[in-house]
């Protein structure tokens, strides 16, 4: 080891860049790793714990495309699921839809034929669904009001949606904040949006007033930062599902009572309701991992070719360190040194300097990935706080000592075989 410290000190510069450049490529490596090991576990504990352990959609939906085809008959399923299946605790259906909001503020500007520049509706993501029909199942948590004061789904009226409209609406807080209203404030909701500010006043008239009762935190299920939520017959009479024949929803989320064996319950569901596509948790976090290692293996050749580089640029400082010291290599040869003892020095110096790279490496990786992650939460609004693009756990961190390890090595083959065969006569006689 004194001989390959004492080869490190001769050449401080050549070989601080040297471990700059390993130090470059294994962090990318180790970042690469964090990032898909932190997506995955964080994946898994959310749906383990959203109580969700299946979903059921339209038969032509693709879980991560983010289109959900409407799905037909939604009230009757919430009940005929159960029944269909005795392990169905809830089946929640959700119709997702944006819809276009107002305020007072602005209601009171139009009515006045003054609007200031720059103001007009909100336009916002909205969820549709039976509110005290989703037991077992994570929903925002409430943070001010009452929430809903109806049971059931009032206007829904046993398919006739002919009962009365409670017209309650809850928003998360960047859209309370964004609208400026708080609880028991009125919105107004429409699927359109007025063209300019003179069509405001017939917006206005043709919109429907909500009450907002709740302020609730974000939701990750939906991840936005803009969320409102309401009955859902009130919510698909604006979106236009709100007949006996359609009632539909997006996804019909469903909670068992034993979710040990979700297959055989996935299975019982879809020979019942062959019209319904039913996705298991596993299936959409094998959806999920399947994206991830899509980019994983992208992100490896990266770093595989950044290796490689490394690689190369190591060896060819190995051969010039074993080229300025050739005379030395030679002596040692002379005075009794084996050929493997000499090799091992140039091992040894590849180590040293992958160590070196190394810890170079893990603080730009660590650093490199908490910035990205800090970047990622804080674009995707709604993301609970227990949850992490990144993973440093011992895997990751294992895997970087490993390639550090192997990149020494390789580096280090062809200058110890050199180190080795140097002719010990020849470089004695140099002058």
């Amino acid at each position: 080891m004194r001989f390959a410290l004492d080869a490190l000190r001769r050449r401080p510069g050549r070989s601080a860049l040297t471990s700059l450049g390993i130090g470059l490529a294994v962090g990318l490596v180790v970042l690469l790793l964090a990032l898909s090991a932190g997506v995955t576990a964080s994946a898994t504990t959310l749906a383990t714990q959203s109580g969700v352990d299946l979903l059921a959609t339209s038969t032509n939906t693709t879980i991560l495309s983010g289109e959900f085809p409407p799905v037909p008959n939604a009230h009757r399923l919430a009940s005929e699921i159960p029944a269909a299946d005795p392990n169905v605790a809830v089946a929640s259906p959700w119709q997702v839809g944006d819809l276009v909001f107002g305020n007072a503020s602005l209601w009171a500007a139009a009515n006045a034929s003054h609007v200031p520049s720059g103001w007009g509706p909100t336009s916002s993501g909205t969820v549709g669904w039976i509110p005290d029909d989703n037991a077992g199942i994570q929903t925002p948590v409430l943070y001010n009001g009452t929430g809903f004061t109806a049971p059931g789904d009032p206007h829904y009226a046993n398919g006739s949606y002919t009962g009365p409209s409670t017209h309650e609406i809850e928003l998360d807080q960047g859209l309370a904040a964004a609208l400026g209203v708080t609880v028991g404030d009125r919105v107004w909701l429409s699927a359109v949006s007025p063209p300019s500010a003179a069509a405001l006043p017939g917006w206005y008239a043709n919109a429907t007033s909500f009450v907002v009762v709740g302020v609730c935190g974000p939701f990750w299920l939906i991840p936005s930062a803009f969320l409102a939520y309401g009955y859902l017959s009130e919510v698909q009479e604006l979106l236009g599902g709100a007949t006996p024949s359609t009632d539909y929803a997006s996804v019909i989320l469903i909670h068992l009572i034993d979710p040990t064996n979700p297959g055989a319950d996935q299975s019982r569901i879809h020979a019942a309701f062959p019209g319904l596509n039913v996705i298991t948790l596993s299936d959409i976090l094998g959806s999920i991992q399947n994206v991830v290692n899509v980019y994983r293996t992208f992100g490896e050749l990266i770093g595989a070719i950044g290796l490689v580089v490394a690689a190369l640029f190591t060896t060819t400082i190995l051969q010039m360190s074993v080229d300025d010291r050739s005379r030395e290599i030679a002596v040692l040869r002379a005075v009794g040194y084996s050929r493997a003892a000499v090799g091992r020095f140039v091992v040894e110096e590849a180590l040293l300097l992958g160590a070196f790279g190394l810890a170079v490496g893990l603080p730009i990786a660590y650093f490199g990935a908490e910035a990205i992650n800090s970047f990622l939460l804080h674009l995707l609004a709604g993301l609970p706080a227990s949850f992490s693009f990144v993973s440093f756990d011992a895997t990751v961190i294992g895997t970087g000592v490993a390639l550090v390890v192997a990149l020494g090595l390789a580096a280090s083959l062809a200058p110890a075989a050199r180190a080795m065969a140097l002719p010990v006569a020849e470089e004695l006689r140099a002058p």
